[in-house]
């Protein structure tokens, strides 16, 4: 009983303070940019980005190296998710494709911006999302997405993991946030991550607030789990049908989100 007074105690008072944060008026340093200007048909800058592995995870299970599903055409990247038509050795039934800064580039705090549109489908998850450098992966858990598109929904979300959120499956916590927004169009979507908040924004505008717990139970627990390098992945996935919200695709479609550019700045 003393742990869920305290609990709903932190709980409130995340409320309250949450409700005080707003983006502040900071000078930024561009330190990381790719506008995707490469020629029609070629590989993202393999300086800055590696195309990301297969995994059992729902995002990368059928991730693909293949240059069908990332490419770079009319200034922006492209990725995708297509029938599997071209790799008759793999079981996988669509071929999708991201790119990581994993290893390449890494950063602690500071604002990302990143223009994107995607196409209407059921089953389309892609996604613009930060993960904890591997260098700290015995660390405790940490991810935040910065937007998410679910199926043919038309709305943004964004979700921050923490230790916390990822072990206590019904813990409470405002962690998820979303806004309606027609998702085919171009859109920018951003996050302002600091030492003490997780701010996110599209187009400008503030749709998500996360701020650092200031109860020792819930600190002590993983609830905040931010002060570690990530690097950034753009991704094209489908659903796998474990979620209402993200069905199982149509396997015979094409799923194709593009990213017209990449921005992330740092407090001077």
């Amino acid at each position: 009983m003393k742990g869920g007074i305290l609990l709903l105690l932190a709980l409130l008072g995340l409320t309250a303070d949450s409700t005080m944060v707003k983006a502040q008026k900071t000078e930024w340093t561009l330190v990381f940019s790719d506008e995707f200007n490469q020629p029609n048909g070629s590989q993202p800058d393999p300086a800055k980005w590696s195309r990301a592995g297969r995994n059992p995870s729902q995002w990368a299970r059928w991730n693909s190296k293949s240059d069908k599903v990332v490419y770079i055409k009319n200034g922006s990247l492209v990725c995708r998710a297509v029938p599997n038509k071209w790799e008759p050795a793999d079981t996988a039934k669509m071929l999708t494709g991201g790119v990581t800064t994993m290893n390449k580039f890494e950063f602690k705090y500071g604002k990302v911006e990143v223009r994107m549109k995607t196409n209407f489908l059921p089953g389309n998850f892609p996604a613009i999302w930060l993960m904890k450098s591997h260098g700290y992966a015995k660390e405790l858990y940490g991810e935040i997405d910065i937007a998410e598109v679910f199926s043919n929904q038309k709305k943004a979300s964004h979700t921050i993991h923490s230790q916390y959120t990822q072990t206590h499956k019904t813990h409470g916590l405002k962690n998820t946030f979303s806004k309606e927004v027609d998702v085919r169009k171009w859109h920018i979507y951003g996050v302002e991550w600091t030492p003490d908040h997780v701010i996110w924004t599209i187009d400008g505008e503030t749709t998500g607030i996360y701020k650092k717990p200031k109860d020792k139970l819930l600190l002590d627990e993983g609830a905040w789990t931010f002060d570690y390098p990530f690097f950034l992945i753009l991704n094209q996935a489908v659903g796998s049908g474990r979620w209402k919200a993200l069905p199982y695709p149509d396997i015979r479609k094409t799923f194709e989100t593009r990213f017209d550019w990449v921005r992330v700045y740092q407090s001077k």
